[in-house]
């Protein structure tokens, strides 16, 4: 595997390669010296984490864990190796000809897009991972370079080749796991068919209770964790380790030990407010405050009155006295100069109430003229709003957390200082509520309902408003879930300790999204079928979606027979027919455009897998390494 890029995130993925999957991985990157100075001021310098980060992967090697099949370490190219941009001298001396998976992940669209020809010219069969923000340039970016492929090879089928081009951005791959942290308090999450899953550690039930299994049981525990405040995992130096993907009987035959189950991420919370986070157009009680209606019943009333005062005392047409009071109020009419004493004292209270009646239509006027603006532009915060989710920061990553959000139904307010911000037009389209304002200022946050929100997500590109901001919603709430997006990882370390003693009973996350993104990078490098991976204690379950036709282990036989308990186990069954799938499981309603079937995780034990079928399994590392067919001395091999 070879890894190029200039900040944290190629680092982070070089580690996740290595520590996850056992994958030997070269590291390109620019001397610690030349990383580009921060763009704009909003981002702090990378060249010291970069050094720290490297001192960190030369250090030995551990030993393999006990599922490992594949052994190597990181290589930190040095001297020749270390190089600002991915030229063609550059990759060849990298190894790219004999290489299985290609990373280029620099912080600019431009270096990444050369690379990408460069490393495909270089080697037709090379697995391409690229980091590309632009969605529609990408997906254009990633057929080319797959169309490339496939004509530099010709005699290959390009069913069979595995030359696959995968764009991905880190705001996109970090906004699940920041969207699972405002709502489950954990990013242990995998993405498949557009659902969330995450893997929650339970405490063994008491006597007489009955566990909630909920969609598998994963893992049992070495130890029972139970730390409310959110550590996230357990650390177990000794003894008996956890036992990954046990069969039903040995779930039921444990007896004090935790277990790992997978679950569904969605929101507990009180639904959307009806028609009020989502209109289109202003509803009446904006146009129309409750003072504005009281002063114009009055009005009403007041005319009235007049009107059957009028006509009890002049004996007319009720019309015709309802006629002239009007014309009274509105100061048209002819002077009662020659009318009885009753008329002329009718007439003027009239016109006393013509006088009141002016300021109170202006008010309505512009009032209407308010409320209809502010559902054009954007709409505020709906009275009576809690249990939302307060984000801060409306740039690359804090619009992909609110489409997010969006997605899973869960109401938002969104707080942001620019008005010409990045994801501003998707809040006006969506009709989130959003403060423009500093959110460093207590106001600003107050307008957002702060102190009814049930998690502040604060996604700013500066660390220090990030934090002031998180500070201030303890003060007003202490017990509010607080996720940060925070660059550097000892900074975070030092935040998330810091708020967690203060606050034990409250939930703190310090989020780098180059670390929420490297998994998702991770497993496109080893192959789209990979869907992710959840740590359980010290070690790690992969996810992926799988073809049944292409594995021998799988095709002909039952569900139950399929899975083998400790190896790999069959969680669910792709439902959508084989024309209509994506490539990727992961994007099928990411993309927009839906899945017709979708995942049925309830599946018989009795059903037989056929070979066009698609199923969804947990493997350990050894167990999804038989599955595809590697050998021990695979990890450089091709797949």
């Amino acid at each position: 595997m070879i890894v190029c890029g200039d900040d944290a995130l190629a680092v982070r993925l070089a580690e996740e390669l290595h520590d996850v999957y056992r994958e030997r991985v070269t590291l390109v990157m620019p001397p610690a010296t030349t990383v580009g100075e921060p763009v704009g001021g909003a981002r702090p310098r990378v060249s010291a984490l970069i050094g720290r980060m490297s001192a960190a992967i030369n250090r030995p090697s551990p030993a393999p864990a006990a599922d490992d099949t594949t052994g190597g370490g990181i290589r930190v190219p040095i001297g020749e190796m270390t190089a600002a941009e991915p030229t063609d001298e550059v990759l060849r001396r990298a190894g790219v000809s004999h290489a299985t998976a290609l990373a280029l992940v620099y912080d600019d669209d431009e270096t990444n897009l050369r690379g990408a020809l460069a490393a495909r010219r270089l080697n037709p069969h090379l697995r391409l991972v690229v980091r590309h923000y632009n969605r529609r340039l990408g997906q254009h970016l990633a057929q080319l370079l797959d169309q490339a492929a496939s004509v530099a090879l010709p005699e290959v089928d390009p069913r069979e080749l595995d030359a696959s081009t995968t764009v991905l951005s880190d705001a996109d791959t970090a906004a699940p796991a920041l969207a699972a942290t405002a709502v489950a308090g954990t990013r242990k999450v995998v993405s498949a068919d557009g659902l969330l899953l995450r893997a929650v550690e339970r405490n063994p039930p008491a006597s007489g209770e009955i566990a909630d299994p909920g969609l598998c049981t994963l893992a049992l525990l070495s130890a029972t964790v139970n730390d409310p405040a959110g550590e996230e995992g357990s650390d177990n130096s000794g003894g008996e380790g956890p036992q990954l993907l046990p069969d039903d009987r040995e779930v039921g035959q444990a007896t004090g030990r935790g277990t790992v189950v997978l679950e569904t991420v969605t929101h507990a919370g009180p639904p959307l407010p009806p028609r009020r986070l989502a209109r289109r157009v202003a509803p009446l009680a904006e146009i129309f405050s409750r003072r504005l209606r009281l002063s114009l019943l009055g009005i009403a009333l007041a005319v009235l009155a007049l009107a059957l005062t009028l006509w009890r005392t002049t004996g007319g047409d009720a019309l015709n006295a309802a006629y002239l009071t009007l014309l009274d109020i509105f100061s048209i009419g002819d002077p009662a100069v020659d009318e009885p004493v009753a008329r002329q004292s009718i007439q003027l209270v009239s016109g006393l109430v013509g006088l009141a009646l002016l300021p109170i239509l202006i008010a309505a006027a512009l009032q209407a003229l308010g409320a209809f603006r502010g559902t054009a532009n954007l709409p505020r915060p709906p009275r009576g709003l809690s249990g939302h989710v307060v984000l801060l920061g409306l740039g690359k990553v804090g619009t992909r957390v609110l489409a997010q959000l969006r997605e899973m139904d869960i109401p938002v307010v969104c707080v942001e200082e620019d008005p010409e911000a990045r994801g501003i037009p998707l809040a006006r389209r969506l009709g989130v509520p959003v403060v423009l304002g500093d959110v460093t200022q207590e106001d600003v946050l107050e307008s957002a309902k702060i102190h009814r929100a049930r998690a502040l997500l604060a996604l700013t590109s500066v660390d220090a408003t990030n934090l002031e901001a998180a500070l201030h919603a303890r003060t007003v709430k202490p017990e509010l879930r607080v996720a940060l997006r925070l660059y550097d990882d000892d900074f975070a370390t030092v935040v998330y300790r810091t708020l967690k003693a203060a606050h034990p009973e409250a939930l703190t996350r310090s989020r780098s999204v180059s670390t929420l993104a490297a998994p998702a990078f991770a497993s496109a490098m080893m192959g789209r079928q990979i869907l992710g991976a959840i740590p359980v204690e010290r070690k790690v379950l992969l996810f992926a979606a799988l073809e049944v036709g292409d594995f021998p282990h799988l095709r002909g036989r039952t569900v139950a027979e399929a899975s083998r308990p400790g190896a790999w186990r069959v969680l669910a069954l792709d439902l959508t027919a084989p024309g209509e799938r994506e490539p990727d499981l992961a994007a099928v309603r990411a993309s927009g455009e839906g899945a017709s079937g979708g995942l049925l995780w309830d599946v018989h034990p009795g059903y037989v897998l056929r070979g066009r079928d698609r199923v969804v399994v947990a493997a350990t590392r050894r167990g999804l390494a038989e599955l595809l067919g590697r050998g021990t001395g695979g990890a450089g091999g091709r797949r």
